[in-house]
């Protein structure tokens, strides 16, 4: 995970970063305390990779696994059973530094009993479908991860919640939709990324470097830059918050003072989204 420059922009707070990097996290590992040597295929040690997770703003993460996993065995024998979940946040576009961020919920897990899992499954199913729910009741269990608390880090830094403080932070309004912008942006229009470059430092401005957008949030973007030294990410702010699609296609057309007729397909394409 490449680290930022010094001098930062304004970046939204510890624990609004906590909560949206857990809900954007693509990648979930549960790290079990002593005693979990077993693990499935795949696995590192005690690493234990579910078939699904679902994580809320509370922080109480629902995890799908096999039935007859070593570690449901243990959880059912000892009720509850002390865990860590790390959740990992990576980019959307290839670079040679994928994780754009980390979180760990410390916590206890149980095994939900099948009454509650279903109902679980359909409320995770009304949110985001998946064919993978269909097995809870089957093959498969839910637990439930009682948390205790939220580590962050990121490029921004690092820091230490409460879960309360993490459901607290407002919702980045680009969660959900921000990397598909992202890839839309770096796919489609050079010339609005070729802009954003002049907001790079002078000694990263060169033509043989790869540059990329990292990350997007209601106050500002991320770019990275790869070079043949080394990674580097650099922090573009916005003049004033952004929370929808159209400001956010007047900010980066603004940063990169290109006209608008130019890149009218990136508002519209955001906005379809």
């Amino acid at each position: 995970m490449a680290r930022s420059c010094p001098h930062q922009p304004p970046v939204p707070s510890p624990a609004e970063r906590a909560r949206t990097t857990a809900v954007r996290a693509s990648g979930a590992a549960l790290i079990a305390g002593p005693g979990t040597t077993e693990h499935a295929d795949g696995d590192d040690g005690g690493r234990v990779t579910p078939v699904l997770h679902h994580v809320p703003a509370s922080g109480a993460a629902t995890l799908q696994l096999p039935a007859d996993h070593p570690l449901v065995v243990r959880t059912r024998a000892q009720e509850y059973l002390p865990v860590m979940l790390e959740l990992t946040d990576t980019a959307p576009l290839p670079v040679r530094q994928p994780v754009r961020g980390l979180v760990w919920i410390a916590g206890r897990v149980r095994v939900l009993p099948a009454r509650v899992a279903r109902r679980a499954a359909l409320r995770i199913a009304a949110e985001t479908a998946d064919e993978r729910l269909l097995d809870v009741g089957h093959s498969d269990v839910l637990l439930r991860l009682d948390p205790g608390s939220v580590v962050l880090s990121d490029a921004e830094g690092t820091g230490t919640f409460t879960p309360a403080e993490v459901a607290a932070g407002a919702p980045d309004p680009f969660v959900a939709t921000g990397d598909a912008w992202l890839s839309h942006l770096a796919h489609a229009h050079a010339s609005l990324l070729a802009g954003l470059a002049r907001h790079l430092p002078p000694a990263l401005r060169r033509p043989e470097n790869t540059l990329v957008p990292l990350a997007v949030d209601r106050l500002g973007l991320r770019l990275r830059v790869e070079t043949d030294r080394g990674d580097h990410d650099v922090r573009i702010g916005f003049s004033a918050p952004v929370a929808c699609p159209r400001l956010l296609g007047a900010e980066v057309r603004r940063l990169a003072e290109v006209s608008p007729a130019a890149t009218g397909a990136v508002q519209r394409r955001a906005a379809e989204r």
